[in-house]
């Protein structure tokens, strides 16, 4: 009985073929999948969420519209990986849970709102897997899962965002979320991993700060220098088998390939280079993720956007995995 009703529940929240239903037509949601409201989402294991917010932007601003086009390229995304050989939606009940709620007048209100919508997530057990909205939407997601204890986090960006504060001492923007959730006690800096950073750098408070509280930051010289598999396993070995939250920021991609987002830096990852570094947290317990900061008015053609939505559903068949294995 119980086996019959968990596969009417994976019926019920497969995506829609391309094969049936052309990838232009329908409504758009992640994955195809369907938009099942929070309040109903009893069975669903893996919740995709839009945060469309960038009140925390200091640069260039658009990614409150990013959920919105990501959710339309990621109708290219399809049931099976084909490397992993992971089929997500026959592991886990995968659905659409809609856009947390934000107020684009009122960052702390907004950060509230999206709090709240994510504690309600949690209660449930559902893994959150998100689309943002600039890197601050990070902060209220690790406030809701981390609350009773704090989470591991591997984090793929250009930037640390672990500043104390900017124009003077506003401590809420994208550049501050992850210091935020250190000090807040919802983030293990012993357990917090940074990849791919690079680029100019206002002073050294940023690093200065990884060193006093343990965070371990690997720029991308030394990413080119040990190889991703080396990388990934010494990630592996700091957050442990304990809770981690994945954050991948579209801007750890080279402007070439993610010219959409706010703020660029070259010299960054190809999107294979990312897909084989995401692919080395196989096996980790995945309790929630974002994709963040794609802006589409710097990228109307959505190719920042599909890069997005392919990490997303590379991280959704890391998440199906381990719920299987959970069971």
């Amino acid at each position: 009985m119980v086996g019959e009703q968990h596969m009417t529940q994976e019926r019920r929240f497969a995506p829609v073929s391309g094969k049936v239903m052309p990838r232009f037509a329908g409504i758009a949601t992640f994955m195809r999948l369907p938009h099942v409201p929070v309040e109903e989402a009893d069975g669903v294991d893996i919740g995709l969420v839009g945060i469309p917010f960038d009140g925390g932007t200091t640069n260039r601003p658009g990614p409150r519209h990013g959920p919105r086009q990501v959710r339309d390229m990621s109708s290219m995304m399809r049931q099976i990986h084909h490397a992993l050989k992971i089929a997500p939606y026959d592991l886990a009940n995968v659905a659409d849970l809609g856009d947390a709620p934000v107020n684009p007048a009122d960052v702390k209100d907004a950060l509230d709102r999206i709090e709240a919508f994510f504690r309600e997530i949690h209660t449930r057990g559902i893994r959150p897997l998100s689309a943002g909205g600039d890197h601050l939407v990070s902060l209220p997601v690790l406030r809701a899962l981390g609350a009773d204890r704090p989470v591991g986090l591997v984090q793929f960006d250009a930037h640390t965002d672990l500043w104390d504060g900017y124009f003077g001492d506003f401590k809420l923007t994208h550049g501050t979320p992850f210091r935020r959730a250190i000090e807040e006690g919802v983030l293990d800096p012993k357990r917090t991993v940074q990849i791919g950073i690079r680029g100019s750098c206002y002073d050294w408070e940023d690093r200065e700060f990884a060193a006093r509280t343990g965070v371990r930051i690997f720029e991308i010289e030394e990413v080119d220098a040990l190889g991703p598999e080396k990388v990934m396993a010494e990630a592996r070995r700091i957050v442990g088998d304990g809770a981690t939250y994945v954050t991948f920021d579209i801007d750890c991609l080279d402007p070439a390939y993610a010219p959409g987002t706010g703020t660029p830096e070259v010299g960054g990852f190809t999107p294979r280079e990312a897909q084989a570094l995401v692919r080395g947290l196989r096996g980790l317990d995945i309790v929630g993720a974002d994709m963040v900061e794609v802006s589409p008015p710097f990228d109307p053609s959505g190719y920042t956007a599909l890069n997005g939505a392919t990490m997303m559903w590379e991280l959704l068949c890391l998440m199906a995995e381990t719920c299987a294995l959970a069971r």
